[in-house]
């Protein structure tokens, strides 16, 4: 899953910095908003990742 996050959020990267430099004002938006969706995925995978961790480190 962490690969699929890395990839998304470099896609996101480079919309945003085509749209900066053609000056495509819309899909420089597009990629901010991509950008803050893998971030959210990324913090998503790891409060999971440290969730199961607690829950095997506390098992009964």
């Amino acid at each position: 899953m962490e690969l699929f996050t890395r990839l998304r959020e470099m896609k996101a990267r480079a919309k945003t910095e085509i749209g900066a430099r053609t000056g495509n004002r819309p899909l420089a938006a597009e990629g901010r908003t991509e950008q803050a969706e893998a971030k959210l995925l990324r913090t998503q995978d790891r409060l999971r990742s440290v969730a199961n961790e607690i829950r095997r480190k506390y098992k009964r």
